[in-house]
């Protein structure tokens, strides 16, 4: 799956009339933020914007978290070269190490979104490395290695399915250590498939 062509804004809806109309229109690139595409962009747009004012942070720490919250922005509307773009300025900006770990997260699940697994997994890896603490890095991790052992199996390459399905089960048994009430799906398939150990259930 690749980057995927989102609509055009209202901006680029007027500049392509207007071309058609023999006019040259240029346009300055409007940052998402200040668009006003939908209500519930529009709305997040405003309380990140609230909380940007009331919490005392330095002016490296509000423009990473302008480019992330871009970033979120322009992947709940699947515009994921976007979302990257954004993700990696905040990337550069940003001091915090879990704050950077989010960041890393969710470039993680652009990368998954595209297909190119082997980029998310080593970002979900380089998320943990700062912030050990993510059950759902851990989580998709698994995800990521299930799904690869069920394309092996397939193919009819048991040791490489066996091997996939050996990692998802430990990054599983992580995840429910950590969140013992979430990923129910995966306790059963570690019940099923003999591959959970009986503690990660306590």
């Amino acid at each position: 799956m690749g980057f995927r062509l989102g609509m055009a804004s209202g901006r680029s809806r007027l500049a392509a009339q207007a071309s058609g109309w023999g006019h040259k229109i240029q346009t300055a690139p409007v940052p998402r933020s200040q668009r006003n595409d939908n209500f519930i962009d529009k709305s997040f747009t405003v309380m990140a914007d609230l909380i940007l004012k009331v919490i005392p942070t330095n002016r490296r720490a509000k423009e990473a978290f302008a480019y992330y919250r871009d970033g979120m922005s322009a992947q709940g509307d699947g515009e994921y070269a976007e979302a990257l773009e954004n993700y990696e300025e905040a990337l550069k900006l940003e001091d915090d190490p879990n704050d950077k770990a989010f960041i890393l997260y969710n470039m993680a699940l652009v990368f998954a979104s595209n297909g190119d697994h082997q980029k998310a997994l080593e970002f979900y890896e380089q998320a943990l490395d700062l912030n050990q603490h993510m059950p759902q890095a851990l989580n998709n991790i698994a995800v990521i290695h299930h799904h690869l052992g069920s394309l092996a199996e397939e193919r009819g390459d048991t040791d490489e399915s066996d091997r996939c399905f050996s990692r998802a089960a430990d990054y599983w048994a992580k995840a429910i250590r950590m969140a013992p009430n979430n990923y129910i799906e995966a306790q059963n398939w570690l019940k099923t498939s003999g591959r959970g150990n009986v503690d990660v259930y306590f």
